[in-house]
């Protein structure tokens, strides 16, 4: 899983792209999607019910897209993640730095928070939100952080000794070349 970064091989079509919270994955799973001309769900939007509660129909819709056979989407949310890995043929890691991540996360937080714009299900950001202990700033800038990272770098092992393609990427720009270099 380490040493340089490696393209995808052709005609992968199962694909998730990892990282923590602020880390870019939906904006990477949809411009990866776009390259290899492979739809793209995102996670959140099938999570996110109105007043920020789950869904109850999330396990059966994502079932529904995993069923599809071609996919790509983040790799989150507890209740459905061995079934994303299990059915992966490819893993993109974006394993950047702390600093690089919780920069992006407070921009992004309080981007929303200021601008009310509604997200899944007409959902908005406030700032009292940010008191939550679900929260991604809660998470990002406590230990969490560093256990995450440590659950999913197990986690990603893994799934690479079952045969899963894990390309990991460290920073944007490293993130920005690859993405360039992929389809």
């Amino acid at each position: 899983m380490n040493g340089p970064a490696v393209d995808l091989p052709p005609g992968v079509a199962r694909i998730l792209v990892v990282g923590s919270s602020g880390a870019g994955k939906t904006t990477m799973a949809r411009a990866l999607a776009e390259r290899l001309g492979v739809p793209h769900t995102e996670l959140d939007s099938l999570w996110h019910g109105p007043g920020w509660v789950p869904r109850p129909e999330f396990e059966q819709d994502v079932e529904a897209m995993l069923t599809t056979g071609r996919w790509v989407t983040e790799y989150q949310y507890r209740p459905v993640k061995d079934r994303l890995l299990t059915r992966a043929e490819a893993v993109v890691w974006l394993d950047h730095p702390f600093w690089l991540v919780a920069g992006r996360l407070l921009r992004r937080s309080l981007v929303r928070a200021v601008t009310r714009r509604a997200y899944w299900n007409g959902n908005r950001e406030s700032f009292a939100m940010w008191l939550r202990p679900s929260h991604p700033l809660r998470i990002v800038f406590s230990p969490e952080f560093s256990a995450k990272r440590r659950r999913t770098e197990a986690e990603l092992a893994a799934a690479a000794a079952r045969g899963v393609v894990v390309v990991r990427l460290r920073g944007s720009r490293q993130a920005d070349r690859w993405l360039a270099a992929q389809g």
